[in-house]
């Protein structure tokens, strides 16, 4: 870990620090600088200064004993009265994980009246099912949730914590990395676990142009949230079997400053997320009504249709019918791009479709290395064309 340290003794109140200063974290106050909760660190204020007064100084962190942090733990979110299906992808990726270290895989289970989830998770091959149930957990509070989460995490001290990166994972996950002052990976596409137990979590980075393996080498546990329809739920066993640990509710839920006024239910809808069948618009569409051949084509197919960031930033279509990283990740048994260039961004989120078929007139779009048909040609002459024989395969 880096810090900046300015010498008294050398400095000579010029201010030339806080001029060069990209982030305007140098205060000078009684011709003196001062640091402020700005500073990153960048050492350009190092370069800077005239009299070398300033110093980035490079401190390491002690590393805590590995081998009292063992098992996977992953947080299982009930959603709508069900279990969101994330978090039997985590488990089934916990589980593959688990097998180079011989570590377990343990869910963590709250909210109200929730047995029966608990009872179901014991079909997916975890070892214990760790339940807070109260009616103070019956709708989602972010302190509350996650002081159940710390007591949890300190009594049975996993190495690693997986959370869906929902709504709820999205709040709670970098709560508990800052209760533990440890480091959280979030929206990771893949996951690997060294045999020292150091996890390797892989996410795109710098806008998606490059795939970043990041490692928390110091410090337990190590948390991570991964994106629905990353990773491959576990088949599901006739026999359940592992514990259901009932666990008591910590005394600092009691002291929670937030309190649910009231409920609204989101109205019920369908998302690209859970189609079968998507057919998607790019870049290539030339106006906002083309996107009517991309639903048509969709419709004959009996699936949804979806859009790239560039046609949401155009207004041609909304955030929830988008693919990407700063959409949604889709996993359909068949997925039909259209004018679709193929970025990383894109291709995170969707390359794990059963079936890939790409139109774009490029031969070298990058689209077509994570496809598996590739049609070269203008989209505007091939989808007519699938049309027609969608109809008269119909007839």
């Amino acid at each position: 870990m880096a810090k900046i340290a300015i010498l008294d003794r050398k400095c000579i109140g010029c201010g030339v620090c806080a001029s060069s200063c990209p982030f305007g974290a140098i205060d000078m106050k009684e011709g003196r600088p001062e640091l402020n909760a700005g500073c990153r660190v960048c050492g350009v204020c190092v370069r800077a200064c005239p009299e070398q007064a300033i110093l980035r100084l490079e401190t390491r962190t002690e590393s805590v004993d590995k081998s009292q942090w063992r098992d996977i733990l992953v947080f299982a979110e009930v959603s709508g009265g069900r279990l969101h299906p994330v978090s039997l992808e985590l488990i089934g990726k916990g589980l593959e994980l688990a097998k180079n270290v011989n570590f377990q895989v343990k869910a963590i289970l709250m909210g109200h009246q929730v047995a029966p989830y608990a009872q179901e998770l014991l079909h997916y091959g975890v070892s214990q099912v760790a339940v807070y149930d109260d009616p103070e957990l019956a709708y989602f509070r972010a302190d509350a949730y996650a002081a159940c989460a710390e007591d949890y995490i300190k009594f049975a001290k996993p190495s690693v914590v997986l959370v869906g990166a929902t709504a709820l994972g999205r709040s709670l996950a970098p709560r508990l990395s800052t209760r533990f002052h440890t480091g959280l990976t979030a929206d990771c596409t893949r996951l690997e676990l060294r045999e020292n137990t150091d996890l390797v979590q892989i996410r795109p980075a710098f806008g998606g142009n490059i795939m970043a393996q990041i490692v928390t080498t110091n410090t337990r546990p190590q948390f991570a949230t991964v994106r629905y329809k990353i990773m491959n739920a576990p088949a599901r066993r006739e026999a359940a079997e592992g514990e259901i640990l009932p666990r008591k509710l910590p005394k600092a839920v009691q002291t929670c400053r937030a309190s649910c006024v009231s409920v609204t239910p989101v109205p019920p809808g369908e998302s690209i997320s859970d189609a079968e069948v998507l057919v998607v618009g790019g870049r290539g569409l030339q106006k906002e009504g083309d996107l009517k051949l991309i639903q048509d084509l969709a419709q004959a197919l009996g699936g949804d249709w979806a859009t790239t960031r560039p046609l949401v930033e155009k207004g041609w279509s909304t955030n929830d019918r988008q693919i990407g990283l700063s959409g949604r990740t889709v996993r359909p048994r068949l997925i039909i791009t259209c004018g679709v260039s193929g970025a990383i961004q894109f291709t995170a989120c969707m390359n794990a479709s059963d079936h890939i078929v790409a139109i774009n007139t490029d031969p070298a779009a990058p689209i077509f290395d994570v496809a598996h048909v590739a049609i070269v040609g203008d989209l505007y002459e091939i989808i007519p064309q699938l049309m027609k024989q969608l109809k008269e395969g119909q007839a």
